[in-house]
């Protein structure tokens, strides 16, 4: 049996000479015109940005959540299928006699720092925390929020969303990029994974188009990380400081102002571009060592002065509930609940209450940020003597599905947004890694990390709380500043503000890392997968970052509801639908080119 060569000819036109020599204009120009108008909306209607994006957002969610959700419960297994394969786990990310570029080391480094580096530092205690008070397990009235026996549930969840389903989106995108370009040589670029399904029209108007969403897909999710880890940074100044001018006045509740966060976002950025510069082999190299070394150093605090033994039995049981609740949290998927299903369900005598009772009982029954106590007591007068438990039973798969499109989809469209920039710097280093070692190295091996660091970190916080020393402080800091007050109620002195000052620098290098690795990865998208691209157009791209983060944050502050990360959560969610289809696509792509190429090797 014979079978014809795999389409390998992509072409990508190139501008031959001027400003954009190297670069393909139809990307590189739609690419920017898209963030110009995003930048230039968001800063002339701020309010009009935030709210148009917020609604944009809702409607996606309420039509898109499960696609979201099983989506990337398909990606978690077939990366493990191909892993456990000997025919497709044994194949060589490359030519044959390729062998690795970096240690094993710096390749853990580089993928940890920029996968979910910055992510780790703000979510690390928010994470548990949060899920400790919300979760489908609390919300579903099984068990009370912040009690003790909430806490399995909350790091059930908490592994979930930083767990094997998170690296798996990376890992997908970063294995399709690493196959085409180093088995097929083929460019390194998001097009290049979708050749054995577009064929020769890669090269053209949807070639182009697979590209341009990569660009504001990567653009969009790093804007995301990059926002919160400003906020923390700001935080940790804040700490070391006290400067007040960081932060929004407000004594009681103090969250990174307008200014404080722009003041920073510059600061961040103007390095970020400066390491961008510098190229992925020194840069980003030293920096990822350095952020590795002082996550050690941070960690070992944890274990010394934290909860470390309370932690441990949470890390076993969590581990062991994520792993029998895998299938089921992968798949379960929820759909919104309308207003007539709910009253439909309610119990007859719920029934006859006045329409807007209903219509405000309704939105309270379906509120997955409530709980059943607070729920009755604020139940209106006319159903004071009504089964209270039964109504709110009635609008469990509203509250199940808010919470999910609130949590978990927001974490995958999060990953997804970040997979092109994530999966195409883990294809570049991971050159001459066999597709088992760089799927085991690349989502087991970071999932468990993060899994240890959520639970020692997190697990201290929620220890504190529950044997009162916290006395809530840690509940009600703000996401960005839990760390920093978890840190407070474990040591003091002298050793505190040195270690807060540490987790300043440590963010800083965090947010470095993922700003300098996302300038280049869009360069080299536009470039038709260039490995080394023009100083010029990583300085501009840094620039247009900055413009983008800047303008989001601005429009977020001037909803309705100020939140400064409202609007870059929204765009984000937005921009991340059309690059999970094609990843979708990208699977398929996969699976085509591994069997057909196991049929070449067969027949010589």
């Amino acid at each position: 049996m014979s079978i014809k060569p795999p389409f390998t000819e992509l072409e990508i036109v190139k501008a031959p000479s001027g400003f954009y020599e190297g670069y393909s204009l139809p990307i590189a120009l739609v690419s920017k015109a898209i963030m110009v108008a995003l930048v230039v909306w968001a800063l002339v209607w701020p309010g009009n940005a935030s709210s148009v994006l917020s609604a944009v957002n809702g409607s996606l969610l309420n039509g898109f959540n499960s696609f979201y959700i099983v989506s990337v419960g398909l990606f978690a297994f077939f990366l493990f299928v191909l892993a456990l394969l000997p025919a497709t786990g044994s194949k060589l990310l490359g030519t044959p006699g390729t062998v690795p570029e970096f240690s094993n080391f710096s390749w853990f480094s580089m993928m940890f720092g920029a996968g979910l580096g910055v992510g780790l530092m703000v979510f690390a205690t928010a994470e548990p925390l949060g899920l400790w008070g919300s979760n489908p397990v609390v919300i579903s009235g099984d068990v009370a929020p912040n009690s003790a026996e909430a806490v399995q549930s909350a790091y059930r969840y908490t592994f979930l969303h930083y767990g094997f389903h998170a690296w798996a989106i990376y890992v997908l995108t970063g294995l399709s990029l690493a196959y085409y370009a180093y088995t097929r040589e083929m460019p390194l670029t998001i097009r290049s994974a979708l050749t054995p399904l577009l064929g020769k029209a890669a090269n053209g108007f949807v070639g182009h188009l697979v590209d341009v969403l990569g660009v504001v897909a990567t653009i969009l999710g790093v804007s995301v990380t990059i926002g919160f880890g400003v906020s923390q940074f700001v935080d940790g100044v804040y700490a070391v400081s006290g400067a007040e001018w960081l932060m929004n006045g407000d004594a009681d509740a103090p969250k990174p102002s307008t200014v404080g966060l722009i003041a920073a976002l510059l600061v961040i950025m103007s390095l970020s571009i400066l390491s961008a510069v510098s190229g992925v082999g020194r840069g980003i190299k030293y920096l990822s060592n350095l952020n590795l070394v002082l996550s050690v150093i941070l960690l070992l605090t944890f274990v010394f002065f934290g909860s470390f033994l309370f932690a441990m039995t949470k890390f076993a049981a969590g581990l062991a509930d994520y792993i029998l609740h895998f299938v089921q949290m992968s798949f379960g998927a929820y759909g919104p609940q309308s207003a007539d299903a709910f009253a439909a369900a309610i119990p007859e005598a719920a029934k006859a209450l006045p329409a807007e009772d209903v219509a405000a009982i309704y939105g309270s029954a379906t509120s997955p940020w409530g709980s059943l106590p607070g729920f009755t007591e604020g139940l209106p007068a006319s159903a004071a003597n009504l089964d209270a438990e039964a109504i709110y039973a009635a609008g469990e798969q509203g509250r199940q599905f808010g919470w999910q499109a609130g949590w978990t989809t927001f974490y995958w469209a999060w990953w997804i947004a970040f997979s092109p920039f994530v999966g195409l710097f883990l294809a570049r280093i991971s050159k001459g890694r066999t597709v088992r070692e760089f799927i085991f190295g690349c989502v087991i091996a970071p999932a468990i990390v993060c899994f240890l660091w959520m639970t020692i970190l997190g697990g201290t916080a929620i220890d504190l709380e529950l044997n009162g020393d916290a006395a809530g402080s840690l509940i009600g800091a703000t996401n960005t500043a839990k760390l920093f007050a978890t840190l407070e109620q474990m040591i003091s002195g002298g050793f505190l503000s040195a270690i807060t000052v540490m987790c300043v620098v440590l963010i800083m290098t965090f947010l470095v890392t993922s700003a300098d690795s996302g300038i280049l990865v869009m360069n080299t998208i536009m470039s038709g997968g260039e490995q080394e691209t023009g100083i010029k157009h990583r300085i501009i791209w840094g620039l247009i970052l900055t413009a983008v983060i800047g303008a989001l944050i601005i429009a977020g502050n001037s909803g309705a509801e100020a939140n400064p990360f409202g609007a870059l959560q929204n765009a984000m969610i937005i921009g991340a639908l059309p690059f999970t289809i094609v990843m979708v696509f990208m699977m398929i792509s996969l699976v085509k080119a591994l069997y057909r190429d196991s049929i070449r090797a067969k027949h010589n």
